[in-house]
């Protein structure tokens, strides 16, 4: 096994091991949803800026995903995104209030 195989396995693993945590949601602060539509899914992530161990840090709070019904494949992207704010607005409502 090369160095550079071993840096590259070392690499894949943290990264499977060190996933993001999960931030509590704090209503004082903006939040940040980020969006994407493909022809397989939806996809949401809502973000916010908080200060973790006195440094800003911008992290999820919430993720939502679902296959694109047989219906919405027809769907440009525009109706995906607008779609997908709808969506999440709803699914979010707790969070959001």
């Amino acid at each position: 096994m090369t160095q550079e195989r071993i840096r590259a396995y070392e690499k894949i693993r943290e990264a499977l091991t060190e996933a993001p945590l999960l931030l509590m949601p704090d209503c004082n602060i903006p939040y940040k949803l980020y969006i994407d539509a493909c022809g397989d899914g939806l996809g949401e992530a809502l973000h916010q800026v908080q200060i973790v161990d006195e440094k800003p840090v911008e992290g999820p709070v919430c993720y939502i995903s679902r296959q694109i019904k047989p219906t919405e494949a027809r769907w440009s992207a525009y109706v995906w995104y607008g779609h997908l704010k709808n969506y999440t607005i709803i699914l979010m409502e707790v969070i959001l209030k």
